[in-house]
């Protein structure tokens, strides 16, 4: 019953696509081929159970224990039915204990909103010199937000970055990774503070985080963010981080579909290791969609508080 249901949802969808207008049908959910499985007895096991029934161990959830990632490569890679078949056996193996296959998620990258620029005689302008501090950055001197501090009325940030830089909180020590659509490695005002332990490519399945570069050059937001939190200071380039002497890598997940395994790996990536997950990205904010963690991102968090 619950088949046929589905299947009705999916035909309904593609005949309004087909006819060019959508309506609630179209929001059924899309399945992957990669599945999430919980098993006992460590990575032999899943191996074995893993060939078994025709599927390839990617290896483990991150760092959750016994949870595998398994890639099914004749199973469709999107569709609005979920798959039976060998897929429901798989779950009678006495050291099975759960299974899931993997459900798109929607995941929006929040960006900043474009402000009318300062007048060069503001009072966040003129206090570049006040402060006694000055890199020779090229955008120092535009980076209001930074000029602001306690001294300063009508200014348009309370952050007070250069007191705490002036009480010695400059990021050293910290270890920062930004969840997003890569970041450039090799950027001049990243490269100096650059982490790879603190980096990785979920969607590639690689040790290299570097964005995919098209023409429409959408995915330049994690280096953004990246340099928001750790561009270099004094080196010519560009602008100052917050952060300037933190470490920062990335993980390369947004381009792709993001499923809630895709979501635990780069949440438990390195975790001994890695101090801060910054993820500047989440469900649609459009005041009616409500969305959260699913149940392995929930154990990611669990675990990074308890480990």
């Amino acid at each position: 019953m619950v088949h046929n249901a589905a299947w009705r949802r999916s035909f309904l969808c593609v005949l309004t696509l087909y006819l060019g207008f959508a309506s609630p049908p179209c929001k059924a959910r899309i399945y992957t081929n990669h599945w999430a499985v919980r098993i006992a007895g460590g990575p032999g096991v899943a191996d074995r159970i893993a060939e078994k029934y025709g599927y390839r161990n990617m290896g483990q959830i991150g760092d959750l224990k016994d949870h595998y990632h398994f890639f099914h490569s004749r199973t469709i890679k999107r569709s609005t039915l979920s798959s039976r078949g060998h897929h429901s056996f798989i779950s009678m193996e006495p050291k099975v204990e759960w299974i899931e296959q993997q459900v798109v998620k929607r995941r929006i990258k929040r960006d900043y909103k474009p402000v009318p620029p300062l007048s060069q005689t503001s009072p966040a302008y003129s206090n570049v010199a006040q402060n006694n501090i000055f890199y020779n950055d090229a955008k120092w001197s535009s980076m209001w937000y930074i000029h602001c501090n306690d001294d300063v009325h009508n200014c348009q940030s309370d952050m007070n970055i250069m007191g705490a830089w002036k009480r010695g909180y400059t990021g050293k020590d910290v270890v920062v990774t930004i969840l997003d659509d890569g970041i450039e490695r090799n950027h001049p005002d990243l490269f100096q503070n650059y982490d790879p332990q603190a980096s990785y490519d979920v969607n590639s399945n690689d040790l290299d985080p570097m964005p995919r570069y098209d023409a429409t050059n959408e995915n330049k937001h994690g280096t953004r963010c990246a340099g928001e939190v750790a561009a270099a200071a004094n080196n010519s380039h560009c602008i100052v981080g917050i952060a300037y002497n933190a470490r920062i890598g990335g993980v390369r997940m947004l381009d792709g579909d993001v499923t809630d395994m895709v979501e635990a790996k780069s949440l438990n990536l390195n975790p001994q290791h890695i101090d801060i997950y910054s993820a500047s990205w989440g469900p649609d904010d459009d005041g009616k969609t409500v969305d959260g963690p699913a149940s392995l991102a929930r154990q990611a968090f669990e675990n990074g508080i308890r480990m």
